[in-house]
């Protein structure tokens, strides 16, 4: 079983379900409502768990009843709760959430307690003890910067999911061993455009960024490996979407399991892409996710469908 530390953030998510997503200053009165738990870096601690990881998570809770729901919460899931941290003059993130019947989303993220998340709350022999540091983008940049050097430092694996998008710089992507990002995030870090420049000259420009493999996912159209080795298309798996909201992160910690576990890139991904296919056709962020058994068993049917 191998080691996975996640710092990132955790959010309480407040999620309306819509038939369409409402105009600017219109109110649609339709929605179901429904409370989980989500954040990018609790999403993909909880993919990682729930994929065969021995998961430590690392983040920022505040001080209201939902930090209580959230520890036990990764407690029951059997994430590593131990560094934790809560602080006392602020609330648990908060993401505001809206679901229309495609399964599209719109979020609005109130970052409270993930904001506060700094480098020195963050014990350095985690990042000896992992075999992999998966990050994301809703805590501090400097603290995400600060722990990529420390992953230099002690060669271990980082994964680094630049969500929500924003700009690198090459110090940051020089120590990233996976940068893992969507099409809209390729596009900003790397300054060029998949439908102008094509994904090839894309995921190129970011590895001469620093990055030493790039994986771009690119919804149903599958996801693009990019590597000194490897240039491949992994296809997606054709399902009916339900919610969108924790694909991404799904994907994100199941395939930190994966390639920290040893398995070939193309598997991994594949893996990764069954695991968020699933996630997809449920609602909610945590919810959603997949166990290990699930993955398997959706390849399994997949491959017998294909040899039929």
């Amino acid at each position: 079983m191998s080691n996975v530390l996640v710092v990132g953030s955790s959010n309480v998510d407040l999620i309306a379900r819509v038939s369409r997503f409402p105009d600017p200053g219109e109110t649609v009165g339709d929605a179901v409502y429904k409370k989980v738990f989500g954040g990018k870096g609790a999403n993909q601690a909880m993919a990682a768990v729930r994929a065969g990881g021995n998961v430590t998570f690392v983040t920022g809770i505040g001080n209201d009843n939902y930090a209580l729901e959230l520890k036990e919460h990764f407690q029951s899931n059997g994430i590593r709760t131990d560094h934790l941290k809560q602080f006392s003059d602020c609330p648990t993130g908060v993401a505001l959430i809206m679901v229309d019947k495609s399964g599209e989303n719109m979020i609005a993220v109130a970052p409270g307690a993930n904001g506060k998340l700094t480098t020195d709350l963050v014990d350095e022999r985690l990042i000896e003890w992992a075999d992999i540091v998966l990050m994301q983008m809703e805590i501090p940049y400097r603290t995400v910067k600060d722990l990529a050097l420390l992953t230099s430092k002690y060669n271990t694996h980082l994964m680094l999911n630049p969500a929500p998008a924003r700009v690198l710089d090459e110090e940051l992507l020089g120590c990233v061993d996976s940068l893992v990002l969507n099409e809209s995030e390729a596009n900003l870090v790397s300054g060029l455009s998949i439908i102008d420049d094509g994904i090839g000259a894309v995921a190129k420009k970011l590895s001469d960024m620093g990055s030493r493999m790039v994986i771009i996912t690119l919804g149903k159209e599958g996801s693009f490996i990019y590597s000194e080795k490897i240039r491949e298309k992994v296809p997606a798996f054709p399902v009916r979407a339900v919610d969108s909201t924790a694909a991404g992160d799904t994907f994100c910690g199941v395939l930190s399991v994966g390639i920290s576990g040893g398995i070939e890139i193309q598997e991994a991904v594949r893996f990764a892409s069954a695991a968020a296919a699933i996630s997809v056709t449920r609602l909610g962020a945590q919810d959603s996710i997949p166990m290990r058994r699930e993955i398997e068993s959706f390849l399994d049917e997949h491959n017998r469908t294909v040899k039929q």
